[in-house]
């Protein structure tokens, strides 16, 4: 069976469309989403066949996926992560909702939905409302993780109706939530003493520091 393709209004989402796609996760689904930068492929963090579903999809064995969340705001963050220490707490501060993912050391509170123990996990909180609502509504984390286009040329898909013609018989919904960006997050590695830039994307964390 095809895909959903749910149009969700980028500024003004509607909250029962959004419910029904927290409905969804909640039973298992995985769905593409829009972010403050690239569409992402993801799904609920506590929801292991839906993760192992998400690597498969982009041909990666579960141990070796580097997992990363989206979160709602910062303190929902610190449940997941080892104590942040000043100085990363207030660059998170300042540069989130953004287009960066922070790599954090990981605590047990993260899952072990991979079948093994990660000691690091990147974090991003999106500056897009609907991205936003979902995970408020569905009150923990979605696992994210980029949709790759195998065209040299264009890496990055950013048409939602392109998207769901390439995913629609792979997912089980695909969000319009307009043309995305082709220009991914900033990766910041921020688990070691000192502040690493491991990509270099979207985001310019140099004006935050």
């Amino acid at each position: 069976m095809a895909a959903e393709f749910l149009q969700i209004h980028p500024e003004n989402p509607e909250k029962r469309k959004v419910e029904q796609v927290v409905n969804m996760l909640r039973d298992g689904a995985v769905i593409i989403y829009p972010t403050d930068t690239i569409y992402g492929l993801g799904c609920d963090l506590f929801n292991k066949n839906a993760v192992d579903k998400v690597c498969k999809i982009k041909g990666l064995k579960p141990k070796s996926f580097n997992l990363s969340f989206i979160c709602n705001d910062i303190s929902q963050v610190s449940e997941y992560t080892k104590q942040i220490n000043t100085p990363t707490f207030k660059l998170l501060k300042k540069a989130l909702p953004g287009p960066f993912t922070f790599i954090l050391e990981s605590n047990r509170n993260v899952p072990k939905i991979l079948g093994t123990n990660k000691k690091t996990v990147g974090i991003r909180i999106p500056d897009n409302n609907i991205t936003h609502m979902i995970v408020d509504l569905l009150g923990n984390p979605i696992v994210t993780t980029s949709i790759k286009d195998d065209d040299e040329i264009l890496e990055y898909t950013t048409d939602p109706e392109i998207i769901y013609e390439e995913y629609k018989h792979l997912v089980d919904v695909v969000i319009d939530g307009g043309m995305g960006n082709n220009v991914p997050s900033t990766i910041v590695d921020c688990s070691g003493s000192q502040i690493e830039i491991i990509r270099q994307g979207l985001g310019d964390i140099e004006a935050y520091a």
